[in-house]
């Protein structure tokens, strides 16, 4: 018989802290709508904000009529807890009865932490509770799991403050101001264009905006995401495989990757590795939602599995890698970001023959992420790969994401490619990209040698 790792006590003490929590916290309400019999698999990088999400939607279920007494919140990073097993899981079942009555409406945050916590989630669906569960770890939204949740469970992607998001948390703009658009003109736009380059340069994780040392909060992020939830969590012996592997990628962010190369760049530097555990690696780096994969859509389905374009979750994790001269990475890892969260797998990008950076096909959209655009022959390039792609696939809609630029190109047969400076982009374009009509205040800039 074991011994008794977690005691009703210690679990007694956890629900009556986290009650206390729930009404207690003050939080930025971020634009997330739940179903209101649905039950949750939140999953995202750690500090992306996923626990003030549950804060939120307790304090929203608060605000219809429940209390407090009704809810059991448990944090499974808690120190008290280290050591608890799946068996345990049922003591705070049991604990809870001997507080209230009925059943609790549960919130578990970061229950990977307990090997098997799906069998004992798919027994509560199984008996009617109200979950919501959190975790760091995308393997929580596998096959595997899924079979196991058997469809109990709606999942959903929590990544660090959108751009919207910071303005608004910040305090620089309100939704109010951001529907109008009046930021555009006086001293708002300025205001919106400094928050851009600091949100540019360090990210939007949440508690990142209490610190002044940016750089040093994300280095101790980073290491401690690498050392427990990547190294740690899945037995790696060799962790500078792991830290090379990630930095190289870091270094190469646009570039289609192959794992060979990958492996060989790393041996290079005296490391012994193989390719195969390079692909191991990488894949627990991105199940720790540090990374996540496009493919490109011209490839073979071999070709697809070992050769795809890597990106980082948020820019301020890709920052500590990066001198002041890697901004146009930054540019084409947001852009990437905004994409992803709006398209997921959807999103790809092209390269046969031509690259463009980012496509989805079923929007006919296709898009180049291009820091400066003032250069005529960078213009050109950028301007011919769409053109290319256009003929070549479904493509209605050319878009150049600049940083700071805004035209509109037109084309012989009538269509044009728009560059959209980043900040509209994100603040708006983003949320309803596809097809429309360009704006009629758009300036129209022809550009020699583009018309092809």
């Amino acid at each position: 018989m074991r011994d008794e790792m977690v005691s009703k006590e210690i679990i007694r003490s956890i629900i009556q802290e986290g009650q206390e929590t729930l009404t207690d916290i003050t939080l930025y309400a971020r634009p997330q709508e739940f179903e209101p019999a649905g039950r949750y698999v939140l999953v995202g990088i750690r500090q992306a904000g996923k626990s003030y999400m549950l804060f939120q939607r307790a304090q929203t279920l608060l605000a219809e009529g429940h209390n407090a007494g009704e809810m059991v919140f448990v944090n499974f990073d808690d120190e008290r807890l280290i050591g608890m097993t799946a068996d345990d899981l049922d003591k705070i079942l049991q604990t809870y009865a001997l507080m209230g009555s009925g059943k609790p409406i549960l919130f578990f945050d970061e229950i990977q932490n307990v090997e098997g916590w799906e069998h004992f989630a798919r027994r509560l669906a199984n008996l009617k509770y109200q979950v919501y569960i959190t975790g760091s770890n995308a393997r929580m939204l596998s096959s595997d799991i899924a079979s196991t949740l058997g469809g109990r469970y709606m999942d959903m992607r929590v990544f660090p403050y959108s751009f919207r998001e910071y303005l608004c948390a910040t305090g620089v703009l309100t939704e109010k101001e951001l529907e109008n658009e009046r930021w555009q003109y006086g001293k708002k736009r300025n205001e919106v264009l400094c928050a851009l380059a600091e949100y540019f340069r360090w990210g939007g994780f949440p508690e990142l905006l209490l610190f002044k040392g940016k750089r040093q909060w994300l280095n101790t992020l980073y290491d401690k995401i690498l050392l427990g939830d990547i190294i740690h969590r899945n037995r790696i012996k060799n962790a500078m495989t792991v830290r090379l592997a990630v930095k190289r990628l870091a270094e190469n962010i646009g570039q289609p990757t192959s794992y060979n190369r990958l492996a060989n760049t790393i041996k290079a530097t005296g490391t012994n590795t193989t390719t195969a555990s390079v692909i191991e690696y990488v894949a627990f780096v991105r199940d720790a939602c540090v990374l996540f994969t496009i493919d490109n859509y011209a490839s073979k389905f071999a070709d697809k599995e070992t050769i795809k374009k890597h990106y980082f979750t948020d820019n301020g994790l890709l920052s500590i890698f990066l001198h002041t001269e890697g901004n146009p990475a930054l540019h084409e890892n947001l852009c990437a970001i905004a994409l992803y969260r709006k398209y997921a797998e959807r999103l790809f990008y092209y390269k046969k023959n031509i690259e463009v950076d980012f496509y989805v096909p079923d929007e006919g959209l296709a898009l180049q992420a291009c820091y400066r655009t003032d250069d005529d022959e960078t213009l050109r390039r950028e301007v011919a790969a769409l053109v290319k792609l256009a003929a070549a696939a479904e493509v209605r809609r050319m878009v150049i994401i600049s940083y700071d630029e805004e035209r509109s190109i037109p084309l012989d047969d009538g269509r044009q490619v728009e560059v959209v400076p980043l900040c509209k982009w994100l603040l708006r374009d983003v949320h309803h990209l596809g097809i429309c009509e360009p704006e009629e205040s758009a300036i129209i800039i022809p550009v020699p040698g583009v018309f092809l």
